[in-house]
């Protein structure tokens, strides 16, 4: 599979056009699943496993690859099927989440696909919610693909930290400001709630939150266009990059076209990372670029806004 990611480079131009390159693969039955080439570094066949004693049930075992050692999870047992048979035939997924790198089991590699995220749409209606695995849906060749909440997964399996270190509670409690409203546009319902968590309880801001960049949008519009006191109490906005419907670098683009929107502060707060990152986010003219998911980093990114002199 080598020659299926050799120009992932290349594939990083994609971004700010709206468009996406789809990895697809199988696990225990025939249906598809994509996963972003962002996110991947490489697919491999599953090399030697060895186990790990009292590790998470989804985890398969751990591998040396290029000498490094990393996590390797099913990736069908972590969305509720079967475990993946076969698994010396079976290939790895080498991914890179939330600035950590981890395996993911699969039985069979596609291909991929270059798509525009507006084919991207979310999943439907009840199957969103907290018992679904999916961020969103698309079709390829007259097949549906599934995009797996990989988030909610990693959060599950390997833990997220949830609290502000003392010394940022102690920063935040000084923080005061007319500006108390934040917009917070992800299509993972776990990314969002793990913003707000920080936002609301820890930071005592309120938010409004959107599931993908065309929502974010058309809330900031219809704010404008009805002179919303919301407007005017918003402080800024966090929003993901990988979205269906309109991903986050189209929706800075679309916010510094609209003259009534133009000076927002904006922040892509990502589970990619790379420097190609931060040079296409300065080419948007987003403000800042935060990975995820730390709560002091985000909490730091909102302070250095809220306590910016007028």
């Amino acid at each position: 599979m080598s020659g299926v990611m050799a120009s992932v480079d290349q594939r990083t131009q994609l971004a700010g056009r709206n468009r996406l390159e789809l990895l697809m693969f199988r696990l225990s039955g025939r249906q598809l699943y994509g996963i972003n080439v962002f996110k991947v570094r490489e697919v491999l066949q599953c090399p030697k496993l060895s186990s790990v004693p009292r590790s998470h049930q989804v985890v398969r075992g751990i591998a040396n690859i290029r000498g490094s050692t990393i996590t390797i999870m099913d990736l069908s047992m972590a969305i509720g099927g079967p475990p993946i048979q076969d698994i010396e035939n079976s290939f790895v997924i080498i991914s890179e989440y939330n600035r950590s790198v981890q395996g993911f089991l699969v039985h069979e590699v596609d291909r991929i696909v270059n798509l525009n995220w507006k084919d991207i749409h979310a999943p439907p209606s009840g199957t969103a919610a907290g018992s679904s695995y999916l961020t969103a849906v698309t079709h390829v060749d007259g097949a549906m693909i599934e995009v797996i909440d990989v988030e909610r997964i990693l959060a599950e399996v390997v833990g997220a930290k949830e609290n502000l270190s003392q010394e940022m509670v102690g920063r935040v409690g000084q923080a005061a400001t007319e500006k108390n409203l934040i917009l917070v546009s992800d299509d993972s319902i776990v990314a969002r709630k793990q913003v707000c968590k920080t936002l609301e309880n820890d930071m005592s801001i309120e938010t409004v939150t959107a599931k993908n960049g065309q929502q974010a949008l058309d809330i900031l519009k219809k704010w404008a266009d009805e002179k919303s006191p919301e407007l005017e109490r918003l402080a800024l906005v966090i929003s993901d990059i990988e979205m269906p419907e309109m991903d986050g670098y189209t929706f800075t683009t679309s916010v510094r076209a609209d003259e009534r929107l133009k000076d927002l502060y904006i922040i892509l707060h990502t589970s990619m990372s790379g420097v190609f990152n931060q040079d296409i986010v300065n080419k948007v003219g987003a403000d800042k670029f935060i990975p995820k998911f730390d709560p002091d980093v985000l909490a730091e990114a909102v302070l250095e806004v809220l306590e910016a002199p007028e």
